[in-house]
């Protein structure tokens, strides 16, 4: 008997199976936030490897981590851990300052996602000029390259970045939707023009393409309309936060019902 999971659709309500649908767009979740709530007690409660695992078999593509040099959530040893247990696709964020990459390379996940952080940022907040830092970058990407790893850019939706990204050697760019996000509301299409400008100039030059930042169940569905050869969104606050109200195993349903949805063209 195929699981059937009952879901609070927030992009419509409904019941259905998993595998009734051809997800293109996969999901990978971030689960940063777990591991804030974890570190601010000590110990291993919620158990960041469990969740992971249990996020996995509610039907997740992959799983996201972005450690930072202060292991305010994600800690290296995290990302071994995770590497050595999970089944799906291991995508590890951050900036690429020399313990970072020698931790890429140890543990080598199946991409590796470069982001311009300054080490005491809260969150990301732009994306790589990947013209300035062309030949930066593209050392990089020929280091984990190396290591068998695929190598994604970071980068504001601005055709120029994109199309460096490609000469950095880069496999794929992901679009910061930060600023998609906030302009939603008030007008998509507006909002929504640049990344669908930046999304065609990925594909021209041949460069995968993800997308991540304050992604969520009210724009999730209209991003991939638009632009639905997306290889990966990578949600994580949004989705943990939803989390808290319906459920780990139903929010996961509920972002794969709205993916399955922009990419079927279901009413």
């Amino acid at each position: 008997m195929k699981p059937i999971f009952v879901v609070i659709d927030y992009c419509k309500s409904s019941i259905f199976t998993m595998d009734r649908y051809k997800i293109m767009t996969k999901l990978s979740v971030n689960i940063n936030k777990i591991a804030v709530v974890r570190n601010s007690r000590g110990g291993n409660m919620p158990n960041l490897l469990k969740a992971a695992l249990d996020i996995e078999r509610f039907g997740a593509d992959g799983i996201t981590v972005h450690p930072r040099p202060d292991a305010r959530h994600i800690r290296y040893s995290d990302v071994r851990e995770l590497k050595a247990n999970i089944a799906t696709e291991l995508n590890v964020e951050g900036n690429p300052i020399e313990s970072f990459c020698e931790l890429v390379e140890v543990v080598r996940p199946a991409q590796v996602t470069l982001v311009p952080d300054a080490e005491d940022a809260i969150t990301s907040s732009a994306g790589w000029d990947t013209i300035k830092y062309r030949d930066f970058l593209r050392s990089m990407a020929e280091r984990f390259h190396k290591a068998g790893i695929r190598v994604s850019i970071f980068v504001d939706p601005v055709v120029e970045m994109v199309t460096a990204a490609k000469e950095c050697g880069a496999d794929r760019v992901e679009l910061y939707t930060e600023a998609y996000a906030a302009g939603y509301a008030e007008d998509r299409e507006k909002a929504i023009a640049p990344y669908v400008a930046a999304a065609e100039e990925a594909r021209r030059v041949g460069l995968g393409l993800n997308a991540g930042h304050d992604l969520n169940t009210e724009n999730l569905q209209y991003f991939i309309e638009r632009i639905p050869w997306v290889d990966e969104v990578s949600i994580g606050h949004a989705l943990i936060s939803d989390a808290l109200y319906w459920g780990l195993e139903n929010t996961v349903a509920i972002y794969q019902r709205c993916i399955s949805r922009a990419q079927n063209k279901e009413e």
